[in-house]
């Protein structure tokens, strides 16, 4: 079943079997629409609920499935004993960093004969560095340990062998042709590898790897335990799936992060006021992930190492404050960025024809191109490249729609560009300024030939229709524990039609952009429920005359003031003026 709103189409989800459905309903003593849920995930047995509503650490994969894990758990070990000076290299964002911090925190309790390194983001760029590389030649390191990095870093590998520099690579991202010639590369998706679980986080790796050393010498599983808030916190920033191993990972990384987090991300969980209530993916998403990446982007990633690796609350208070004021400026300047970048794509000739967007200003900051192109594609929705100039290079970030793989398009670019990677649905990328103009055409050209009319036309999912009688307690308490959400498990998307607001509905938010509404359907006039919807403050006058509107949203626990309450996040209204 399919209807439109103005701007997105509303896709209700096929209904599952039946008898799967009400068998599971039977089983597990829940709702219809709860077992349905269920089966749309692939869970239709008791067995396998069991294990999706209580994940155990002792489901966690065997390390030593994954390739090169012997080889890098023995290097490792051998560097601790022979007290050779390690140094742990990451990338800038919070993947990085959070590795970094993972290993690093482990390794500490072995050796002192350790440091880490995270390499500007302006100077030096994304992944391993010549100048990182010198950096542990003239200090004496004779073993790099690599995360959230590495896999192409061929050419660089040569260099560090040259200078007797071994290599561990820990990384999630897809190879080359070539890997590098290291001690040991980890990376489940190498096409060698026989991993059970391929899309891990970089952090994730880097656990895998402390994982499969405490295994190898007797080390309780207990003393690594600790490490998984850093787990938790990168599989949510990175966007990788939470389901799998990466499901278990975060649940009780989040676990960790209620309980008992590290002082870093105390400093940082009160910085954002979320020490008041349990703490979700999306508040990692929105609160703490970007605090954290505000530290490579305005500065130094090594700040946020800093902070995720202290061991007292002074120089955790002293770097969270740091970080927390390098948000304050990232976000501001983004802001100012979005709002050119915006106008410089509706100035463009013939945008409204084109199928993707590739946009350019030398003086924009490097450190936000990223963010600005996430805006572009919830602006434009399409396939969006921003670029900027950075050591007489031009570079930038990219990000895509679902549906469209968009390193694939980059990828058939390659001649144009000095180096790139990235995801199917974000990516960075350099490249000489005089192959700007070849760029924006080839990439259109091939955005052009892959992408239709579907996946350009913004969707929203619906997992079923329902009323809000069926909203019970029981029904919210066992919706619950469907978390963790992210992709590969969303938060349930549900849509109630021909409802009212009483009256006290308003528009909120500084720019009174948002609504904030009190909602009830005519057959249950005495009971209404609050609702939140951001960015659609376009319906109010509708609303407020008291027409009836279509809602699709999540239903979440807004906390205020430490009081629990429901709430729906209304994520799109349709109205009759649509038809």
């Amino acid at each position: 079943m399919v209807s439109s709103s103005k701007d997105k189409k509303w896709v209700v989800k096929e209904k599952c079997n039946a008898r799967a459905v009400q068998k599971l309903s039977r089983e597990l003593d829940i709702d219809n629409i709860l077992s349905s849920l269920l089966v749309q995930r692939d869970i239709t047995t008791y067995e396998e609920a069991r294990t999706f509503f209580r994940p155990s650490l002792s489901m966690l994969n065997d390390p030593f499935l994954m390739t090169d894990m012997e080889k890098a758990v023995d290097r490792m070990h051998e560097a601790i004993f022979s007290k050779e000076k390690i140094l742990i290299y990451g990338d800038y964002d919070v993947d990085g960093t959070s590795a970094v911090a993972l290993v690093y925190s482990f390794l500490r309790n072995y050796t002192d004969n350790l440091d880490y390194y995270i390499p500007d983001r302006y100077d030096e760029g994304y992944g391993i560095s010549y100048k990182g590389i010198d950096f542990a030649s003239e200090n004496g390191f004779s073993l790099i340990i690599s995360l959230d990095c590495g896999i192409k870093a061929v050419e660089k590998i040569k260099y560090a062998s040259a200078k007797n520099i071994e290599f561990i690579i820990c990384d999630h991202h897809f190879p080359g042709d070539e890997l590098p010639d290291a001690v040991a590369v980890l990376d489940p998706k190498r096409s060698d590898d026989k991993y059970p679980f391929d899309d891990l986080c970089g952090c994730g790796v880097g656990f895998k790897f402390v994982q499969g050393y405490t295994q190898k010498y007797k080390i309780p599983f207990e003393t690594i335990t600790p490490l998984l808030d850093l787990v938790a916190v990168s599989t949510a920033a990175d966007l990788v799936s939470v389901i799998g191993e990466n499901r278990i990972l975060t649940y009780f990384g989040l676990e960790q992060l209620n309980r008992a987090p590290r002082k870093g991300l105390h400093s940082i969980i009160k910085l954002c006021g979320l020490d008041k209530h349990p703490i979700t993916l999306d508040d990692i998403v929105f609160k703490i992930g970007p605090r954290i990446n505000a530290a490579g982007r305005m500065e130094s990633g090594k700040t946020a190492v800093d902070l995720l690796t202290s061991s007292d609350d002074i120089s955790a208070i002293k770097y969270g404050n740091e970080i927390d004021e390098h948000n304050r400026e990232r976000k501001s300047i983004d802001r100012e960025i979005t709002i050119e970048a915006i106008n410089m794509v509706k100035n463009m000739n013939g945008f409204s024809s084109m199928n993707s967007t590739v946009v350019y200003n030398r003086n924009w900051h490097k450190g936000v191109v990223g963010i600005v192109a996430s805006r572009l594609v919830e602006t434009f929705y399409k396939p969006t490249v921003v670029l900027t100039k950075s050591n007489d290079y031009v570079t930038g970030s990219a990000r895509s729609i679902a549906g469209f793989d968009l390193y694939e398009a980059i990828e058939s670019c390659s001649d144009l560009l000095i180096n790139f990677g990235g995801h199917t649905y974000a990516a960075g990328l350099t490249m000489e300024e005089k192959n700007l103009p070849a760029f924006r055409q080839r990439f259109e050209e091939f955005v052009s030939q892959k992408i239709t009319k579907k996946i350009l036309t913004p969707i929203v999912k619906i997992d079923c229709k329902m009323d809000f009688r069926q909203i019970t307690p029981k029904f919210c308490r066992i919706l619950k524990q469907f978390q963790p959400f992210g992709p590969g498990n969303p938060s349930p998307v549900f849509e109630t039609d021909n409802v009212y607001d009483s009256g006290n509905g308003k528009k909120v938010g500084n720019e009174k952009g948002h609504l904030k509404l009190e909602l009830l359907q005519e057959d249950n006039p005495n009971r209404t429920i609050s609702a939140i919807a951001f960015n659609l403050s376009d319906h109010f006058e509708h609303i407020n005359a008291g027409n009836p509107i279509d809602i699709c949203y999540n239903i979440v626990e807004n906390i205020y003031r430490g009081m629990a309450t429901l709430q729906l996040r209304i994520k799109d209204i349709r109205n009759e003026e649509v038809f």
